[in-house]
């Protein structure tokens, strides 16, 4: 690959003192775009790679600056509030910058690798105290995987310590070039039958699972599963379990699984980029039920937080 010093992507948040996403203090680096289209998705601005406009409908008052000023024509006052034609939008941003009460924003920004880095140094002395460092996560890291790898290999050279969170689903080609600069790999494991898998996300998973393998037997990387749950979705205990036998028989260096309650956030994101409703519900698990999975995996002498 071409090193390109000014090579950049694009990034829709860097977030600062996390402690969640890999060991120590942390600073995680999201990027957009995103192979797969999880219907609980919690960050649905990150699913598209380009910028969007993200509109707040209870800051907005009617106004109609932006209509005018929009050159595509894709706004109109609709019930008293501007809605937006996404299919006309070109994310030009001449509604944001009309805007006099903040109600739209841009989601993702063009950055260079070398402003990530910039950014993320910020809060070196904190990784070094803490045995912290950088999280590239998404969206789906392997979307941009030059400008991914450009971060990660820049973050290596100043001694900052590297994971980055994955669905696992791109080629296994782009998954090895990456991670050469990567010492921990947060790898999302949503469901054992490939079928639900597709039709909760958009994908099967024999891909996904097959790429764990590989970096596990392969590359030797310490892994961390994670586990979203989705009631009424992967949270059977048949579905557990297979995960368990999975991570026991086939992921020798998975050192913990994540299980990650499913919430309600995305559902406001979905709302301000006007994305109409898909009919999908679900509900946070109880803190029952969560011990109960927990177990489940446990009983596969697995380590689980």
């Amino acid at each position: 690959m071409k090193d390109n010093k000014e090579m950049s992507g694009t990034v829709f948040n860097i977030q600062h003192y996390c402690i969640h996403d890999g060991p120590g203090i942390r600073t995680n680096v999201f990027l957009k775009g995103c192979p797969l289209e999880c219907l609980w998705c919690q960050n649905p601005e990150s699913q598209s790679i380009h910028r969007q406009i993200m509109f707040n409908t209870e800051a907005c008052n009617g106004c109609g600056n932006c209509v005018s000023r929009c050159p595509e024509s894709a706004i109109a006052i609709i019930e008293g509030k501007a809605t937006t034609n996404r299919e006309r939008c070109r994310s030009c941003g001449k509604c944001v910058e009309i805007c006099r009460r903040d109600a739209r924003e841009f989601a993702g920004k063009k950055m260079t690798a070398e402003e990530v880095l910039t950014e993320v140094q910020k809060d070196k002395m904190f990784y070094d105290s803490s045995g912290g460092g950088v999280t590239i996560t998404g969206g789906e890291p392997f979307v941009q995987y030059s400008f991914s790898e450009r971060i990660l290999r820049l973050c290596k050279g100043v001694n900052i310590n590297t994971a980055i969170e994955t669905c696992g689903f791109a080629k296994w080609d782009i998954v090895e070039l990456v991670l050469k600069n990567v010492d921990l790999v947060l790898y999302d494991v949503k469901h054992m039958d490939s079928e639900a898998h597709k039709k909760g996300t958009g994908v099967g998973n024999e891909r996904i699972l097959d790429n764990m393998k590989k970096i596990s037997k392969n590359l030797k990387l310490p892994i961390i599963a994670r586990v979203p749950i989705v009631p009424g979705y992967n949270d059977s205990a048949e579905n557990m379990d297979s995960i368990g036998k999975f991570l026991k028989e086939e992921i020798p260096t998975c050192i913990e699984v994540n299980l990650l309650p499913y919430h309600s956030m995305g559902e406001g994101k979905n709302d301000q980029l006007e994305i109409p409703e898909s009919g999908f519900k679900s509900y946070t698990p109880s803190e029952e039920k969560m011990e109960t999975l927990r177990e489940i995996l446990r009983t596969h002498g697995l380590k689980v937080k």
